[in-house]
């Protein structure tokens, strides 16, 4: 799949066919805050995609302008073969997902899930019908007489999922879904939404914090950061080859090294312990050292305070090991090197 990351002007906007969403240079300002600048991004039809970054990045501003809960300062939205702009939430074509899921305390699973239908006249008979099969598409048919209070967390989930689908969206917003879940389930959860996105077919925008979260789900991973986008591709583009430090340093998994011509990120598993003259290296003493079973993450900190991290594995650590205050010498190859973007 291509992958087109920055949408030109477009001064018909009209939406090319082969994308769900288009932002065309979207600002979102809050008074004299700019929480969302100058935003563009394409996102092919099917596809899940991950909008990465930490907390006041803009994310959620920008996904909530997708919505339409939140005014767009200037630019556009444009979703299938229309611009939606102006266009209230419930004209969108969206349906929105929310952190705290908001479902209905006193409302039963079925009659939950059916609510958006009985606001739009559907008939009792039919809407209930409907729901059940939206029960049934998120494994929850035994559950329809239920209160939410009655549910797990994970249930409590996949009932929210099921009342934002039931409205056959075109694409489905999700914001932090999965951050109120235990690891585990976190993990399952996860698993369920991206094979219901592969059966339904429509895009899913998901808004995260969590790096594994967006590489596990991903099909374009967009990392923001101060209102605007750093990087856009697969997620294995970015973590191969992460365009700044702020990607390799958010992302994880990256030592970023400055040296006189600039800097550049290599991989903390392509990593080893050496001796300086084997080839490109860093040294310091070690700072900690942390079991992590089929792997030891080694951290060193150079004489400059600069910190990297190795992770060896288990058996190559236990073989030659080191303890915190040791003197170590990281190394790599140099096709492991990745140069950075200069200012990044």
């Amino acid at each position: 799949m291509t992958i087109v990351t920055t949408a030109p002007h477009l001064d018909d906007l009209r939406a090319d066919p082969r994308f769900d969403v288009e932002l065309v240079a979207v600002t979102k300002r809050y008074d004299k805050v700019v929480a969302v600048d100058a935003v563009s991004l394409r996102i092919p039809r099917g596809t899940y995609c991950c909008l990465l970054g930490p907390s006041g990045c803009g994310k959620t501003s920008t996904l909530r302008m997708i919505a339409g809960h939140e005014h767009i300062t200037e630019g556009d939205v444009l979703i299938r073969d229309r611009n939606v702009t102006e266009l209230p939430p419930a004209r969108r074509g969206t349906a929105m997902m929310f952190q705290s899921y908001a479902l209905f305390p006193h409302l039963s699973c079925l009659d939950n899930v059916a609510f958006s239908l009985k606001m739009r006249g559907v008939a009792k008979v039919e809407r209930h019908r409907r729901a059940r099969e939206f029960l049934a598409l998120v494994e929850m048919t035994e559950f329809a007489d239920r209160l939410p209070a009655q549910l797990s967390g994970g249930q409590q989930q996949r009932i929210a999922l099921a009342r934002s689908l039931i409205t056959e969206p075109q694409v489905l917003l999700l914001d932090e879904p999965l951050s109120a879940l235990d690891p585990f389930l976190r993990i399952r959860m996860r698993e369920e939404l991206k094979r219901l996105q592969r059966r339904l077919g429509i895009s899913f925008i998901h808004v995260t914090h969590s790096q594994d979260e967006a590489m596990a789900l991903s099909d374009l991973m967009v990392v923001m950061d101060q209102g605007r986008i750093q990087q856009a591709g697969t997620p294995r583009e970015i973590f191969e080859t992460p365009a700044t430090a702020f990607v390799a340093r958010f992302i994880g998994g990256h030592n970023v090294i400055t040296t006189h011509s600039g800097s550049f990120a290599v991989r903390a598993d392509r990593c080893r312990i050496g001796l300086p003259q084997q080839g490109p290296h860093v040294s310091g003493k070690v700072a900690a050292v942390e079991y992590q079973g089929t792997v030891v993450r080694v951290a060193l900190e150079t004489a400059s305070g600069e910190q990297a991290a190795a992770l060896l594995p288990d058996n190559a650590f236990f073989a030659e090991p080191v303890q915190p205050g040791d003197p170590a010498t990281f190394i790599w190859s140099d096709a492991d090197a990745h140069r950075l973007e200069m200012g990044a």
